[in-house]
């Protein structure tokens, strides 16, 4: 094997753990901003423990199964997408195989393949599984493992859950006066990291991801935190 296959290799079953990956940790993330908004803005009206408590969970519930009904709904549609792109591909391999055996002989040629080459490989890989060669080379699917939205749907429900405890701890454990400074170090340095993770996954520079994710949230809380305080004002 050649040092370019063994990275393309690599690259074909880490690709898609490091994209699940990510996606759990911006899930996190928008659990984070969401939840930290919602209970430093109640904390702006209210310093009721009940009151934050009350909103933080209804903020979580909310937030994670909008995520997951989101989630299944987005990726149903991607699998009845692969599912007709399967079925078509399956008809046209019995209905024009000649056409399909070249079609599959141009894609590797432009894949950087001798003619030749490109031909001898499309004949090996039609005997092989006709089906499955035209879905990885032409579709990018693999028939094997198409999107489950189960899975999707919890992973989106459960990553947001975790992103969404850590402000509704932060702003109903501590004592009174120090609530709010607590909740706000605690979700900055959250979102600090969950910026800099999703960076180095998405092969991004980290400090512009840092910087955008740190002062969104900043930026969130502060303004639900100044609603907060104009609607407790007028509530008085």
């Amino acid at each position: 094997m050649t040092e370019a296959t063994h990275d393309e290799a690599h690259e074909g079953t880490l690709g898609p753990r490091l994209n699940r990956l990510r996606a759990g940790v911006l899930g996190a993330n928008d659990g984070i901003v969401s939840t930290a908004g919602l209970v430093v803005g109640v904390a702006g009206a209210t310093d009721d423990r009940g009151a934050l408590l009350t909103a933080g969970l209804a903020g979580l519930l909310a937030g994670s199964m909008s995520m997951a009904a989101g989630e299944y709904v987005s990726v149903s549609t991607q699998r009845d997408s692969e599912k007709a792109a399967l079925a078509t591909e399956r008809r046209e391999l019995r209905e024009q195989p000649e056409a399909e055996l070249e079609e599959l002989t141009e894609l590797l040629e432009r894949r950087g393949l001798s003619r030749e080459i490109a031909r001898e490989a499309a004949e090996q890989l039609t005997e092989r599984d006709a089906l499955r060669a035209h879905a990885r080379v032409e579709l990018g699917i693999d028939p094997d493992d198409l999107t489950n939205p189960w899975h999707a749907a919890w992973a989106s429900f459960v990553s947001f859950t975790v992103g969404a405890l850590l402000p509704l701890l932060a702003i109903v454990l501590p004592p009174g006066v120090l609530r709010l400074p607590v909740t706000v170090v605690s979700v900055l340095a959250s979102l600090f990291v969950t910026g800099w993770v999703s960076a180095r996954l998405g092969s991004a520079g980290a400090r512009q991801a840092i910087l955008r994710n740190v002062a969104g949230g900043a930026l969130a809380m502060g303004v639900t935190y100044l609603a907060g305080l104009l609607l407790g004002a007028s509530g008085t």
